[in-house]
């Protein structure tokens, strides 16, 4: 990390607040906590009922760095959206300059964080949205991905490069305007959606994704996109 890269964290990083969604996230969590912590970040962890030793891995990291490290917990596993609400609730509190989510499964870049929150810090965006090389991912997350752009831009009506990216930067106003319902990984399109009702300037930034066996077995897919898109159709004809 260059020098003005270090000057900026070092002038803001208390500013940025990190919700981080884990549900059984034992393998990665620590480290990629690790990675974050010298940066002078707030991190917001959401143990999702996780029943590995999440929980206790980042209780442990909490009592180290209590400044900096605040940890909740579903006492059951109510879904992604509902964790990342409750990170977002707990930020809000806080209200600081900038609230980003970030994955504990180790497959975003830390040195990312940066473009990510500049736009917002200068005031040029109310959200921002890691968009993944589409070209380099592999096949099995390719397709699902590809299949949850064009329902969020079928039900939503906003086209953006990747509607399921788990690295996204908020603005304190539209962190407190955003509504959230959904509890589940619907909740990526359910942003995107939010971002065109209440009128929010987007920005995209590319970001490098770290692929590995682990981190593959999260997020969406096909079958999980298949859900979600029988869940929309539904709330249609409610």
């Amino acid at each position: 990390m260059n020098s003005e890269n270090g000057l900026f964290l070092e002038k803001y990083g208390k500013e940025i607040f990190i919700v981080m969604p884990a549900f059984n996230e034992a393998q990665t969590i620590e480290k990629v906590m690790g990675e974050l912590i010298p940066k002078g970040l707030q991190l917001v962890v959401v143990d999702d009922g996780s029943n590995d030793k999440t929980y206790s891995i980042v209780k442990k990291v909490e009592k180290k760095y209590p400044e900096q490290v605040h940890l909740y917990r579903h006492p059951i596993n109510r879904g992604l959206g509902a964790a990342i609400l409750t990170g977002l609730e707990a930020s809000l509190l806080a209200n600081p300059m900038v609230i980003v989510t970030f994955d504990a499964d180790g497959q975003h870049h830390v040195d990312d964080l940066l473009p990510m929150v500049k736009p917002i810090i200068r005031q040029d965006a109310d959200v921002v949205i890691g968009t993944r090389n589409f070209h380099e991912m592999p096949l099995r997350k390719k397709f699902g991905n590809h299949v949850m752009n064009i329902i969020t831009r079928i039900f939503y009506r906003i086209n953006v490069g990747d509607s399921q990216s788990g690295l996204r930067a908020f603005s304190l106003n539209a962190a407190k305007i955003i509504e959230l319902h959904s509890r589940d990984y619907g909740v990526s399109s359910e942003i995107i959606g939010e971002i065109q009702r209440k009128q929010l300037k987007l920005v995209e930034v590319p970001i490098e994704t770290i692929y590995t066996d682990y981190s593959l077995s999260k997020g969406t897919d096909t079958k999980i996109g298949l859900k979600i898109l029988a869940k929309l159709i539904k709330n249609i004809f409610k």
